[in-house]
């Protein structure tokens, strides 16, 4: 394929030569001309391993040029990959100040080729928030071209997931590729540059594709903290914390797994608050700062609290709670979020009403009826026998359990709210249905 790759910094340079020694005919764009001509004499403007190499053996083969002149390289190719820089702002926020300029330049270059045959596709591999390609860039593009999106030309994101230093080897071995499609034919476009390089495919919706890359970096970042704190920790009472990973990260069921990282509803039972806590009073004994760790309760508080907030953004005052131990199929509800949750609305004066199979105030004894008696003194008054005589006296129906008995059901349309905090088997289609609300979905 003829590709134009714009911006040539660390991303660019490195998908163009990629793709360049990938087989396509490739056309490197960029403001700054030492970089154009360093490309030209095949030389990398950028220090990465492979890079100078490859640069030098596609220039030779006449596979990558370079020049800086956007209107000359879109007319010359039939897919535009976008990789210009989308820096922090004093404030914070996202830059988009690159990324609207040269979505400009690409649209104006777009109406001059009106005519040519063939659709041309602009992919966006710069890093930007979900709604940014929708919402600011397809405008954009819209009125330069005057046509339509989807239909007089393509759009795609594709975010990169190269590391500095193995970007070269991370393009060509990636651990996944990943095409936000504004229409199939604009994903078929993007596929195409990849086609051979292993690894699987995702082909996802647009603002899906944007916030992969955020998800993927801030928990790359939190894996770091988590690792430095336990470590500093670990170092403060004189334990190997090399020893202490290792044996983690072999642990491929439960720590360095899918297990626990689907969006639902807050955390509790009998270890995990009660070790977090231990871990932080013990950090701060030893006088070490340790703010990702001693913020993952107060973390979970506020998650808690975004469901009591559903809850009263109904404006109504019945509700009926379907669950109430800590985990499914027990009775246990020692510091149980959906305990706390209960706590929370009966405290503001909530008409509630809970329903769990698994939990009979008769059969409670030990810790569990100490917690119930200390936490929720007046659970026998709001327990109820029978998932109907709850739906009886709801107005609004809390979620926490998959019960057959409860998903079966719940109703479907007929005025009542449903908060989902579990995201129910059934959640997409509920989605459509005025009153479903989910938790984190």
């Amino acid at each position: 394929m003829r590709v134009s790759v714009l911006g040539l910094g660390y991303v660019g340079c490195v998908s163009a030569a990629c793709l360049a020694g990938l087989g396509h005919e490739v056309i490197g764009v960029d403001v700054n001309q030492v970089k154009v001509d360093l490309v030209n004499d095949g030389k990398a403007p950028v220090v990465e391993e492979r890079i100078g190499e490859l640069i030098a053996e596609v220039v030779r083969a006449g596979a990558l040029r370079a020049t800086g002149d956007v209107r000359e390289a879109i007319t010359g190719s039939e897919v535009s990959l976008v990789c210009v820089g989308t820096p922090s702002e004093p404030n914070g926020s996202l830059c988009t100040t690159y990324l609207e300029r040269v979505t400009e330049q690409i649209g104006a270059a777009l109406a001059d080729r009106s005519g040519r045959s063939g659709r041309h596709t602009v992919v966006f591999r710069s890093t930007m928030l979900p709604g940014t390609c929708l919402n600011l860039l397809v405008p954009i593009l819209e009125k330069y071209v005057g046509g339509t999106s989807g239909v007089d030309f393509g759009v795609a994101v594709n975010p990169e997931f190269l590391r500095e230093g193995t970007s070269v080897r991370d393009f060509y071995d990636p651990p996944k590729t990943v095409i936000g499609e504004l229409d199939p034919v604009s994903g078929d476009a993007v596929a195409a540059l990849y086609d051979g390089l292993p690894g699987e495919v995702f082909r996802v919706p647009v603002p899906v594709a944007e916030a992969i890359k955020y998800a993927d970096n801030a928990f790359h970042g939190l894996k770091i903290g988590f690792a430095n704190e336990l470590g500093a920790v670990c170092q403060a009472l004189g334990v190997d914390s090399h020893q202490v990973m290792d044996v983690f990260l072999a642990d491929r069921k439960l720590n360095i797994s899918p297990a626990y990282l689907r969006p639902g509803f807050a955390f509790g039972g009998s270890c995990l608050p009660k070790d977090l806590r231990s871990l932080v009073h013990a950090a701060r004994r030893a006088d070490v700062s340790v703010p990702i760790l001693a913020h993952v309760l107060p973390s979970n508080s506020d998650h808690l609290q975004r469901a009591v907030k559903l809850v009263e953004r109904t404006g109504k005052r019945r509700v009926g709670l379907f669950g109430l131990s800590f985990k499914p199929g027990t009775d246990d509800l020692r510091e149980s979020p959906l305990v706390e949750l209960a706590e929370r609305l009966f405290g503001k004066g909530y008409d509630l009403r809970i329903y769990d199979a698994n939990v009979s105030l008769s059969r409670l004894i030990g810790a569990n009826r100490e917690y119930i008696e200390t936490r929720l003194p007046h659970l026998a008054q709001l327990m109820a026998d029978s998932v109907d005589e709850v739906l009886e006296h709801a107005e609004v129906c809390l979620v926490g359990t998959r019960d057959p008995a409860v998903l079966s059901a719940l109703p479907h349309g007929d005025g009542r709210e449903i908060v989902d905090l579990i995201r129910l088997p059934d959640a997409e289609a509920r989605r459509a249905e005025p009153g479903y609300m989910g938790l984190a979905w």
